[in-house]
């Protein structure tokens, strides 16, 4: 029996489609330039190499060309590309054509969907922009976004829930807009809602409590806003006192982006299947403890018996590797006085977190995945036999093999993911006189260490917000 041209055909275009490097190998080139500090090299690789401009990869494209372009102090075409990127997340939609596709290959074939840090890190720089354009009115709205987007996206998951629930960190950049707006009433609640969010979600599920910064300003907008009991009650609840001072100037907020977050590898899975009743098998993984019932019971008799011999399935999954930060701390020094910047963000333990809360989500349709492409072999092998035997001939096992090759082959993780977010973010906020300032950044980790002149311009009344990007990282899984 020979094997018909389109079945060819297929596995060529599915290798194609599948491809064996990751997702950062294929783009190490970019993430070279990133990392040396190249920025300007790094968006012009990126339109270059613009074929993603449309297609699978088009969220992505544009995620990186908004940082790249925010890096650049262009914030206005950051904001262009965000946008894009932004409204492809609101409006992706399930493709049948593409989820066919994947039910037969894997979910690289897909448009790339985003995880939910992702989703909210767009509205992130968005807002970064807008502070840097001095339109705060606009900075508070996509903060506000980062904490409706989350909500929306956890009503959609119904059995499985997400930790990353809230963010405490937005609520924060919500409060300092606010606090910059002189209206310290919203600042203050806006500082209460940050405050509930690290209590509640981030020490439980990130080991991530409330900087001492988040609490003193607290105190801060409620003395502004003539909350005394609330003043007292917060000075129980920290064990701190508050006493007002009366400075001119203005302030400093600083925010430090400590190197990178992590990149997508593959890990699999092998699962054993435990017959059951009324319709079930059971697919069981000793080693993680992790047990899918699987109904196969609305399926023809040959596909469930196809489906009831399968009785070893692997499945690949996506895993994060880290990318450790060089520095592990940092401080502002000024005029001999040293402020420490305070961790508020952890974005690798969030992507690590919330990707595991994904897999456990998506276990069934993995298992549908490979489940079907199984079927498809027997029923192949099934079609070769009695083909065999009605012809009187040796058709041998040639297309069999091609489906089983191409099964091994396209069983493969999707480790797509933004490469350039960075690995955790730090903060402090400084009261200043009002005059041109040069800011020492000092960093360090382990035996190495940094320092970097800053300029800032304080004006009466005013806050100047500054982010400074450490681009320093450790090559993944070093």
């Amino acid at each position: 029996m020979k094997l018909k041209p389109s079945v060819f055909v297929l596995i060529i275009l599915l290798i194609v489609l599948t491809g064996c490097a990751t997702y950062y190998q294929k783009t190490i080139r970019f993430q070279s330039y990133i990392m040396e500090g190249e920025i300007e090299k790094a968006r012009q690789w990126l339109n270059k190499n613009d074929k993603d401009k449309e297609g699978k990869n088009e969220l992505l494209y544009h995620m990186y060309r908004g940082w790249v372009s925010w890096m650049l102090d262009d914030y206005n075409n950051s904001n262009a590309d965000l946008e894009t990127a932004d409204l492809l997340i609101e409006d992706y939609r399930k493709q049948i054509g593409f989820e066919a596709l994947a039910l037969i290959s894997n979910p690289r074939v897909k448009p790339y969907q985003a995880e939910d840090v992702e989703k909210v890190m767009v509205n992130y720089f968005k807002a970064l922009n807008y502070i840097q354009l001095g339109n705060y009115e606009d900075a508070i709205v996509e903060a506000r976004r980062i904490t409706i987007k989350l909500q929306k996206l956890n009503d959609k998951y119904k059995d499985r829930k997400n930790r990353y629930s809230d963010d405490a960190f937005a609520h924060v950049i919500i409060g300092m807009l606010y606090d910059a707006d002189h209206d310290y009433n919203n600042a203050f609640i806006a500082y209460r809602n940050a405050l509930e969010a690290y209590q509640s979600i981030y020490a439980e599920n990130f080991g991530l409590t409330a900087p001492m910064q988040l609490k003193e300003d607290i105190l801060r907008t409620a003395y502004l806003t003539g909350f005394h009991d609330e003043v007292a009650y917060y000075e129980k609840q920290f064990g701190m006192g508050y006493e007002h001072q009366l400075t001119e100037g203005g302030d400093l907020v600083f925010f430090w982006h400590n190197g990178f977050g992590p990149v997508k590898s593959e890990w699999s899975l092998t699962f054993t299947m435990i017959p059951g009743d009324a319709g079930f098998v059971t697919y069981t993984n000793e080693e993680y403890g992790l047990t899918f019932p699987f109904y196969i019971g609305d399926r023809s008799h040959n596909e469930q018996a196809q489906l009831r011999d399968l009785s070893i399935l692997r499945i690949a999954f996506p895993k994060y590797v880290e990318r450790l930060p060089v520095f592990s701390e940092a401080f502002l020094e000024l005029n001999g006085h040293t402020i420490p910047l305070e961790l508020a963000e952890d974005i690798n333990n969030i992507a690590f977190k919330t990707l595991h809360d994904r897999m456990l989500r998506e276990f069934a349709n993995a298992l549908l995945r490979v489940a079907t492409k199984r079927a498809m072999e027997l029923a192949v092998r099934e079609a070769t036999a009695e083909h065999s035997r009605d012809d009187k001939i040796d058709a041998g096992d040639i297309a069999p093999a091609a489906i089983t090759i191409m099964n091994a082959i396209t069983e493969k993780a999707d480790t797509r993911n933004w490469q350039t977010l960075p690995h955790s973010i730090y903060y402090t906020r400084v009261k200043l006189p009002t005059d041109q300032h040069k800011i020492t950044l000092h960093v360090s980790g382990g035996k190495q260490s940094g320092s970097h002149d800053i300029n800032v311009d304080i004006q009466e009344g005013k806050t100047t917000f500054y982010v400074f990007q450490s681009l320093e990282s450790h090559l993944p899984g070093q």
